[in-house]
Parts: C-alpha cells; sequence; structure tokens
C-alpha cells in the first residue's frame, strides 16, 4: 500500500497526463486501491488546492476528477493564445521562394546561381515551414535534389494552382545582368591594378 503523500502525487500526474477527467475506478485500479480512498484523496486535492488560491483547480464530474482553470484567469489565456502570432518570412526566404516558384523543379546550385550565394539554410527553413518541398532528382551530374513549392505554399499565399502566379521578368535574364555587372566590375578592377 503506497502513502496518502505518494498517492496523491500520483494522482496529480495521472489527470495531468489522461487530460480529461480521471475516473475513480481507474485511479484505484492503477494504484491498488478501494474506491472509496481514492475518492476521498480526489477531494482531498480537491480542498488544497482551491485553498492555496492555485489558477489551476480540480473538478469533479460524475465520479471522474480533472483539472479546470479558474475564469479569474481566462484574460491571461487570451493574451497568451490569440491572436496567433504571424512569422513572416525574411527577404532572404521570400526570394528563394519565388525563384523556386518560378523555375520548379530546380536545383540549389541553380537558385544559388541565380541569387549569387549559397541558400542551403534557406532552403532548409522554407521546407520546415511546409513551403518547399523535396520534388525528386535532377538527371545532371551527380544527381542533385530538386526542390518545387507545396499545396501549403498555394494555401498560404492564396493561389489556386501555379498558373495564379504574377508575371515577373524571367529570373535568367536577372542572372545575366547581375553576371555582367559583376564581371564588367572586375575587368575594370583588374584594369586599375595593372
Amino acid at each position: 500500500m503506497y502513502s496518502n503523500k505518494t498517492m496523491k502525487s500520483a494522482l496529480e500526474t495521472m489527470m495531468f497526463i489522461w487530460g480529461e477527467p480521471l475516473e475513480v475506478k481507474d485511479a484505484a485500479e492503477v494504484l491498488e486501491a478501494d474506491k472509496k480512498d481514492i475518492r476521498s484523496l480526489f477531494r482531498e486535492l480537491q480542498a488544497e488546492y482551491e485553498q492555496e488560491g492555485r489558477g489551476i483547480r480540480i473538478r469533479e464530474v460524475d465520479d471522474a476528477f480533472g483539472f479546470v482553470t479558474i475564469a479569474e484567469n481566462d484574460m491571461f489565456l487570451k493574451k497568451l493564445c490569440t491572436p496567433v502570432r504571424v512569422r513572416r518570412l525574411s527577404q532572404a526566404a521570400l526570394e528563394v521562394l519565388a525563384i523556386i516558384a518560378y523555375r520548379q523543379p530546380v536545383t540549389r546550385s541553380e537558385i544559388d546561381s541565380i541569387r549569387g550565394i549559397k541558400s542551403e539554410r534557406v532552403i532548409d527553413g522554407l521546407i520546415d515551414k511546409d513551403l518547399v518541398e523535396v520534388a525528386g532528382r535532377s538527371e545532371g551530374v551527380g544527381r542533385p535534389l530538386l526542390y518545387a513549392t507545396t499545396k501549403e505554399f498555394l494555401k498560404k499565399f492564396g493561389f489556386s494552382s501555379l498558373k495564379d502566379l504574377p508575371e515577373v521578368p524571367e529570373y535568367e535574364e536577372m542572372r545575366r545582368e547581375r553576371e555582367e555587372e559583376r564581371y564588367g566590375q572586375l575587368a575594370i578592377d583588374f584594369e586599375e591594378k595593372e
């Protein structure tokens, strides 16, 4: 036989884990004790929580006991739970997402080439947010992964299909312009050093 302190502790743990009112008969069975004694321990716990003015109370419902919050704390729960905080995508994430959306399926090296910077972490973050997924492997050397947008991407951005994406200048043109600017600057720098 367990001590009353041990059984009360066990009852608290079981109520917390069970998630709904725990029936006296089930608790008595687990603790190998008489239902009358378990009901009495539940009621003692209930009185202790109330006397100590805790934010959680124990409610009895049809010979079962469970945790509930007190009404006085509702305003704090509302502040905590609503509105749900929306995390915005970084500029880098939006850029990579746009490249994938318009060029899919696309490899990481193609994305890196367009951006002029490594994109591995950004892609991993987009995968974690379920906006991008691995869509297979390229037939190219090394068979790199191909990335594409997900249904969740369409849903979050309000598109019914990829055909709804707005028209934008081709990324290939933008990449070429960027490379020309970069190589042009390198040539100027090289000439100045000579």
